[in-house]
């Protein structure tokens, strides 16, 4: 049963790798169409035939093993299939046979035998140095039975497989089979009983086997078959424009030298003329459209010698014209001047002449070059430049200008001029003194002769001192320039500065500028309470109580 067993998974391996068309796949891959094919392989090896269960008139068979072989000889008609014819001998010899051998106390020499001669197709495959196989056998098979059966011919089929492993010396000659693993049927009729006392001679045979056998094979000859033609066709050039001409040939494979070719074109479009084993083609008078040229190889009768290719070409309409456009420089302020410039390409080099446009502006000029003067506006500008050739064919391109206003003038800016120090007379902290007379005489000459321009006053104070008291000293200071130097109020502007000392800055700011002094602030002037005399006059004296002398 274990036999039985092995003989079935080795079957069944045989019959995937055969069939697995990943097998297939990368025999294909690796050029094993290339390899030698042999013509006739003959085989001949030693073997082992294991009957399966069979008994006859209670007696069982045993395992043939001894004085066996097993040639075959396979022509191939193609590479893959081929007709086998195989012989099997399977004899055993026993000098004193086995029990249940021996009638009448006689026992004979010969034992349990088998021998086949059948035939049958084979299929094969390359796989590198492997070539399996499938084979399935029919004919006779003459059989000896335990019970002294004689010899007597039945019939029987084989069906199996085997791999070969092939020596890739003396031109593939040799291989090695290392198993070949077959089911074996046999039915021999060994006749009626013709008396009581014969009745172990006789009876009918059905043996199921499994048969193992390896050895060697001769393979001899190869077996080429042959390849398909195949033809392209090449068209040179494959895009024309109407009239020009274009040449056809043949490229051609697996051509035999040996037989004569024929080739045969035809076109949708345009005049074939024959020459050698292309043709030329005269493509006047064509309308622009695809067209295809067919060709026709022939061998001979047969399928594989004769090919067919086919092949577009196209004939073009004239190309139109390509034209790029530019202005230099491309950006102007307003009023000013460009340089527009196009530049044309014809394909077929025809005659081209330039036209312009512009959204805004003036053009003037000819030919390819125009200048374009700036409108009086802001503006972005698109020129557009046209190129058209002699057949009408036109192409355009554009470009822009960007038109700016002059930049406007620059903001006035505001100015120091000199400051007022209120720290000399400390008992008179926020009066205008006769030495700050000279800054606000020389303030007075600056706002006389800028007319339009006004002044910020920004009345600083020290530590220990209230805001009020920078307050107060820019009130003093604009009075002074008010009432003595006749200045315009609503030119002057008192603030608070910081806490920087004892002082008052002037600005001056010209139409247009903004004041500069971060951080001062405005007040009201009717909140801050006066302190003595403003600068140089005096105050009208308020009434006053006499101070009551001591006695």
């Amino acid at each position: 049963m274990n036999v039985f067993r092995g003989f079935l998974c080795t079957l069944a391996s045989a019959a995937l790798l055969l069939c697995s068309p990943l097998a297939l796949a990368q025999a294909t891959k690796s050029g094993l169409s290339e390899q030698k094919f042999s013509r006739i392989d003959i085989y001949a090896g030693y073997g082992y035939l294991k009957p399966i269960n069979t008994s006859i008139n209670g007696q069982t068979f045993n395992s043939i093993y001894n004085k066996n072989m097993t040639i075959s000889v396979t022509g191939y008609l193609t590479q893959h299939w081929g007709i086998q014819g195989e012989v099997g001998y399977f004899s055993a010899d026993s000098p004193r046979g086995a029990f249940g051998q021996c009638i009448g106390g006689a026992c004979s020499s010969r034992d349990q035998s088998n021998y086949t001669l059948q035939g049958g197709p084979v299929y094969r495959v390359r796989l590198g140095h492997l070539s399996p196989f499938a084979h399935v056998l029919g004919g006779g098979s003459r059989t000896r039975g335990p019970f002294l059966q004689p010899l007597t011919w039945g019939y029987g089929v084989t069906a199996g497989g085997g791999v070969d492993y092939i020596f890739r010396f003396w031109n593939e000659t040799f291989a090695l089979r290392p198993i070949q693993a077959d089911f074996q049927y046999s039915h021999v009729n060994y006749g009626a009983t013709p008396t009581p006392a014969a009745a172990n001679y006789t009876g009918i045979l059905n043996m199921p086997a499994i048969k193992l056998s390896g050895g060697l094979v001769m393979r001899l000859g190869n077996v080429e078959t042959p390849l398909a033609v195949s033809e392209a066709c090449e068209v040179e050039p494959s895009q024309v424009y109407p009239g020009d001409p274009i040449r056809i040939e043949p490229a051609t494979v697996n051509l035999n030298p040996k037989k004569k070719t024929t080739y045969t074109w035809t076109t949708t479009g345009g005049q074939l003329t024959v020459a050698g084993d292309g043709a030329n083609l005269d493509t006047a008078n064509l309308a622009p459209g695809t067209y295809t040229v067919k060709g026709h190889l022939t061998q001979g009768g047969k399928s594989y010698q004769q090919a067919d290719c086919s092949r577009d070409f196209t004939v073009r309409p004239y190309d139109p014209p390509t034209v790029s456009c530019s202005a230099s420089p491309g950006s102007v302020k307003i009023g000013e001047s460009v340089t527009v410039s196009a530049s044309g390409r014809s394909p077929q080099n025809r005659p081209l002449s330039y036209t312009f446009t512009s959204t805004s502006g003036q053009l003037t000029g000819q030919g390819s070059t125009r200048t374009l003067q700036a409108g009086g506006t802001p503006a972005t500008i698109t020129v557009n430049c046209t190129v058209v050739d002699d057949q009408g064919k036109t192409a355009s391109a554009t470009t822009t200008v960007s038109v700016t206003a002059p930049p406007p003038p620059p903001l006035p800016s505001s100015r120091n001029l000199c400051s007022v120090s209120f720290a000399r007379d400390r008992r008179r902290p926020v009066r205008v003194d006769n030495e700050a007379k000279a800054c606000l005489d020389e303030i007075a000459l600056v706002m006389a002769r800028e007319g339009d321009a006004k002044l910020v006053l920004l009345g600083n104070y020290d530590t220990g001192e209230s805001a009020e008291t920078g307050a107060e000293r820019s009130l003093n200071v604009s009075l002074y320039l008010k009432q003595d130097k006749g200045i315009d109020p609503s030119r002057i502007e008192t603030r608070i500065g910081s806490q920087m000392g004892r002082g008052v800055d002037s600005i001056l700011l010209p139409p247009g500028a903004t004041n500069p002094a971060v951080g001062s602030r405005s007040f009201d002037p009717a909140t801050i309470r006066s302190h003595g005399e403003a600068y140089g006059r005096k105050r009208t004296a308020t009434p006053t109580r006499k101070r009551r002398r001591r006695k």
